[in-house]
C-alpha cells in the first residue's frame, strides 16, 4: 500500500493517551512529549555538509584498486590525466546540483528533481530500484570492504574466513543504522571524525609521494605518455572508472532540508568538497607513481598497502585500519543521506506512508533508516552483490543524466523558478551528455548485464501502476495495512512530520 492509509494514524486518531496536535506522549517516561513541531531539524552546516560529501566520496577505491583507469588508458601520463578530467566532471555534475538543491529546497536528491522535471513515474522508478536493489546491494559491498579491512591485521599471515566477513560485516551494518536512528547530531559528528581520518590517510599516502620527488624519484614518469595506446574503447571505459570512483558529491542534495542556510551552504559545500577530493586523487596517483611503476600497480590487489610496504614499513599495518574507517564513512555517509529520499519518496505517497513518519523524541526519520537493515543483510548473505551492481550501474548515470537535463528543462518550463546559484548552461548540457554516452557505451560494451538492469528497471512501471495509480484496491486490504501502520507507529514511537516541513 503505497497510498495513505484508509483508516487514521496515530497523529490523527486517538490510538493513545496524551496525543494531542501531532505530539505523542513519551512511552517510556511516562512524561508528555516537549511541545514543539517534530520535524527533521536544520542540524548539517557547512562543515557537516563537506564532511558528508567528501565522507561519502572517499571509500576503499582510492587505497585498494586505482588500476581500473591505468588498465584502459594505457600510460601513467593518460592515467592522470584522466583522474583530473573526471574531477572537473564531477564539479559540473555537482554544479548543477548545486542549482538544482537551491532553488528546489526539498530533501531527496535524484528522486526529488526528477518528480520536479519529469512527474511521478520516472520519479517513482528511480526511488523503486534504489530501495530494492541499488543501495541495498552498494551498501553491502562497501560493508565487505569494511569487514575485509577491519580483519585483516589480524589475519596477516593467513587467509580472512568469508563467514568471519560477513559476521563483522553485519555488526557493521547494524551499527551504522543504530547511528543513524539514534541521533543527526552523532552521527554528523562521526562523519566528520571519519572524513578526517580519509583525509588522514591521503595525506599518509601524499607526503611520503612529495618526498620522493624532491628526492628525484621520477622515473615511472619519464615519457610518461609512451606505453600502450588507448583504445577507442578504453578510454571511455577509463572515464566510466573515475567518474564511479569521484561518485557521491549528489549526497548533500537528499538532505537539503536539514542543511542550515542552504542557499549558501549547499554550493559552498560542493566546491570545497570536490576541489579538495579532486587534488586529493592526483596527488595520491602521483604519490603511487613514485614507489611503483604502472606493470607493478596493475599487479598489486592493494595498491596503498603496497605503497606503504615499500616506504614504511611496520607502519604499513595502518593502512588497513584506515581503509576501514573510509570504508564506514562511506556506509554511514551513504544511509544517512538516502534514507531522507525515501522520507520524501513516502511524503509524496510513492512509498508506504511509514517511511516518512519521524520519532518524536530523536527527531530521526527511524523507519526510513532501517527499511535498508533488513534488505542490506539479504544481499550480504544470499545476493550475488558483485553481479547486481553490475546489472545496475549503468541506472546511476541514466538518473543522474536525466536529472541534469531536468535542469536544462526546468530553465524553460519555469523561467521566473528563484534560483540563488545559476550555473552556466554549457555545464549541464556537457554533463548530461557525458553520463548518457557512459550509459550508451555500456550498452554497446557488456549488452548482457546491462540488459537485465534495463530489466529489472523496467519493473518499477508496473509497479507504479499497480501501488500507485490503481484506486479500488480491495477494503479489506486497505484496512490491513492501516493497521499495521498503526501498529509500526506504536512501537518505533514515530509520528508524520509537521505539514510545513514539506515547504
Amino acid at each position: 500500500m503505497f497510498r495513505k492509509a484508509a483508516v487514521p494514524t496515530v497523529s490523527n486518531g486517538s490510538y493513545l493517551q496524551g496525543q494531542a496536535n501531532g505530539k505523542l506522549s513519551s512511552m517510556d517516561s511516562g512524561q508528555p512529549a516537549r511541545e514543539g513541531k517534530v520535524v527533521l531539524k536544520k542540524k548539517v552546516t557547512l562543515l557537516r555538509g563537506i564532511s558528508i560529501i567528501i565522507g561519502t566520496i572517499i571509500g576503499a577505491g582510492i587505497f585498494i584498486s586505482p588500476k581500473g583507469i591505468l588498465k584502459n588508458t594505457g600510460s601513467v601520463g593518460m592515467s592522470l590525466t584522466v583522474w583530473a578530467v573526471c574531477g572537473i566532471l564531477s564539479l559540473f555534475g555537482a554544479l548543477c546540483y548545486a542549482e538544482l538543491g537551491t532553488c528546489i529546497k526539498k530533501s531527496g536528491g535524484h528522486y526529488t528533481y526528477i518528480l520536479e522535471a519529469f512527474g511521478p513515474l520516472p520519479a517513482f522508478v528511480r526511488v523503486w530500484v534504489e530501495l530494492l536493489i541499488i543501495r541495498p546491494a552498494a551498501t553491502a559491498v562497501i560493508s565487505l570492504a569494511f569487514g575485509r579491512y577491519i580483519l585483516e591485521p589480524f589475519f596477516m599471515q593467513c587467509e580472512i574466513p568469508e563467514l568471519a566477513i560477513k559476521l563483522i560485516t553485519a555488526v557493521g551494518i547494524t551499527l551504522v543504522m543504530v547511528l543513524n536512528s539514534t541521533s543527526v547530531s552523532w552521527s554528523a559528528r562521526i562523519q566528520m571524525f571519519l572524513t578526517f581520518c580519509k583525509l588522514v590517510a591521503i595525506l599518509i599516502i601524499i607526503v611520503p609521494g612529495v618526498i620522493q620527488l624532491i628526492k628525484g624519484e621520477t622515473e615511472h614518469f619519464k615519457n610518461a605518455f609512451a606505453g600502450n595506446d588507448a583504445s577507442i574503447m578504453g578510454l571511455p571505459l577509463a572515464f566510466y572508472s573515475g567518474m564511479y570512483a569521484y561518485s557521491g558529491w549528489f549526497y548533500l542534495n537528499f538532505v537539503t532540508e536539514e542543511v542550515e542556510n542552504p542557499e549558501k551552504n549547499i554550493p559552498l559545500a560542493i566546491c570545497i568538497s570536490m576541489i579538495i577530493v579532486t587534488v586529493g586523487y592526483v596527488l595520491t596517483n602521483v604519490a603511487y607513481f613514485t614507489t611503483i611503476s604502472a606493470g607493478e600497480l596493475l599487479l598489486s590487489k592493494a595498491v596503498a598497502v603496497t605503497f606503504a610496504e615499500r616506504l614504511m614499513g611496520n607502519f604499513s599495518l595502518a593502512v588497513p585500519v584506515f581503509v576501514a574507517l573510509s570504508c564506514f564513512g562511506s556506509m554511514n555517509g551513504g544511509v544517512f543521506a538516502v534514507s531522507r529520499m525515501f522520507f520524501v519518496a513516502s511524503r509524496e505517497g510513492h512509498l508506504p506512508e511509514i517511511l516518512s513518519m519521524i520519532h518524536v523524541r530523536k527527531h530521526t526519520p527511524l523507519p526510513a533508516v532501517i527499511v535498508l537493515h533488513p534488505l542490506t543483510m539479504i544481499m550480504l548473505f544470499n545476493g550475488d552483490l558483485y553481479s547486481l551492481l553490475n546489472f545496475l550501474s549503468f541506472a546511476r548515470w541514466l538518473f543522474i543524466g536525466l536529472v541534469v537535463a531536468g535542469l536544462i528543462y526546468l530553465r524553460y518550463k519555469r523561467p521566473d523558478m528563484p534560483r540563488p546559484f545559476k550555473v552556466p548552461l554549457f555545464i549541464p548540457a556537457l554533463f548530461s551528455f557525458t553520463c548518457l554516452f557512459m550509459v550508451a557505451l555500456s550498452l554497446y560494451s557488456d549488452p548482457v548485464n546491462t540488459g537485465i538492469g534495463f530489466a529489472i528497471t523496467l519493473t518499477g512501471i508496473p509497479a507504479y501502476y499497480l501501488f500507485i495509480v490503481w484506486d479500488n484496491k480491495p477494503k479489506w486490504f486497505r484496512k490491513l495495512l492501516g493497521r499495521i501502520t498503526i501498529t509500526l507507529q506504536i512501537l518505533l514511537e514515530v509520528i508524520p512530520a509537521e505539514e510545513d516541513q514539506k515547504s
